[in-house]
């Protein structure tokens, strides 16, 4: 796990942070104010575990989102997975994705429960309304801060011309399999590139890496692709013996369908839609809406609408069945490639792709940010929270899970 040698934080204090309960509570306080899409978790991420606790080095968080972006399922939540398992494996990983989780889990439930019995939630507020500049100045600083120790670690016109031409390829076209074009091409640029220097560095250096044994990591790569492969051969074969409003069948769809949702939240709205509305009926078109709004009105990625859907099918546990469903499967399968990655982060040729990929990631990471930027309120209480957001995290280091809620309390009390 890259270099931990920083003396800022004593051995013993680093310990403790590395320990399970560390990072769930850690990851609950994350997931209590994760409002504002994949990347405004992923920065706050960032924010802590890089820039706080030092648990991970830039480059690490950066091959992190790399990976998760162009794998199925949610990429704040495979991200979230990929931390806990590099700092504290299986065990870390559960922890973390529970934590990052367990808030928005319990608040969808919640208003769902509220839904059924009175029939109408309101998708808007002036809270929300604050949430978003707060989250564009989080996404800025974190830009910021990735940019700082990867460009400039360069040092030359290269890696600067690869950020710039994947933010302008992904915010002028946009779309999954830009995004996957994206990473391939500015690996490949890299490769190109960095080669001969990356070679040279990695010859002489006198790293020595502890590596997974092959026959343990064989062991780990075949359970996984078998349980992976599973859930896809269970989703895709017809199963008549099993009833449609089953628990059973709930876990097998949501567990299937997750491993083939590829790009972004909105992106899986009508894949979504198509198989619960119209192949099963198990929430209406009107209630899929509400399913989608409230995902959007609270913390976490939008596939927490599964807890609603599943809540429709089968009540509390039903919502439990969906959303492990939903997340377990792209996290173990995150995990099972981080773990390669891992294998062969000492490669010449990975060493160098990367070199390309990360400052295509910190490009695409500001398109985001712009994309974000368009949802917010046109007012002055707007500036007011984006330039006291930044200027509270990058002058007075304040916490940005304080920026958030401080945030959503100025836009109920000043927005008109």
């Amino acid at each position: 796990m890259g270099d931990m040698t920083d003396t800022s934080i004593p051995n013993d204090a680093k310990s403790k942070l590395k320990k399970e309960s560390f990072l769930f509570w850690a990851f609950l306080k994350i997931g209590s104010t994760a409002f504002g899409g994949f990347m405004a978790l992923v920065s706050v991420c960032e924010s802590m575990i890089v820039q706080q606790h030092k648990l991970l080095s830039h480059e690490e968080m950066l091959d992190g989102i790399s990976l998760a972006t162009v794998l199925p399922g949610p990429v704040a939540v495979n991200v979230v997975a990929y931390i806990g398992y590099k700092i504290r494996g299986i065990r870390g990983a559960f922890a973390s994705t529970t934590g990052v989780l367990l808030p928005t889990y319990l608040l969808v439930v919640s208003f769902t429960a509220f839904y059924f019995q009175v029939g109408e939630i309101s998708a808007i507020s002036k809270a929300f309304a604050g949430f978003i500049p707060a989250m564009v100045a989080i996404i800025l600083v974190a830009i910021w801060r990735l940019s700082k120790k990867t460009i400039r670690t360069l040092k030359n016109w290269k890696s600067i011309s690869i950020a710039v031409a994947a933010f302008i390829i992904l915010k002028f076209v946009g779309g999954f399999y830009t995004t996957l074009l994206i990473v391939l091409g500015s690996g490949i640029f890299g490769y190109l590139l960095y080669y001969d220097a990356t070679a040279s560095e990695l010859s002489t250096s006198n790293i020595s890496s502890p590596i997974t044994s092959p026959l343990i990591s064989k062991t780990k790569l075949l359970l996984s692709s078998f349980v992976l492969s599973a859930f896809l051969v269970l989703y895709l074969v017809p199963l008549p013996f099993l009833e449609n409003t089953s628990l059973a069948k709930l876990f097998i769809v949501f567990s299937g369908m997750s491993l083939t949702l590829f790009g972004s939240g909105y992106v899986f709205i009508p894949m979504i839609q198509e198989i619960v509305v119209n192949n099963y009926g198990w929430v209406t078109q009107t209630e899929f809406a509400s399913a989608i709004a409230l995902s959007q009105i609270t913390p976490g990625p939008i596939l927490i609408s599964a807890a609603f859907i599943g809540y429709a099918v089968k009540g509390i546990l039903g919502s439990l069945v969906a959303t492990i469903g939903i997340f377990f499967p792209p996290a173990m399968l995150m995990i099972t490639c981080s773990d390669l990655l891992e294998q062969i982060k000492n490669s010449s040729t990975i060493q160098t792709a990367l070199k390309g990929v990360r400052p295509a990631v910190i490009g695409m990471i500001f398109a985001a940010a712009l994309i974000l930027l368009q949802g917010v309120k046109i007012h002055w209480v707007s500036a007011l929270i984006l330039m006291g957001g930044l200027f509270a995290i990058l002058r007075f280091k304040v916490d940005v899970i304080l920026v958030i809620p401080v945030a959503g309390i100025l836009g109920i009390l000043l927005y008109p």
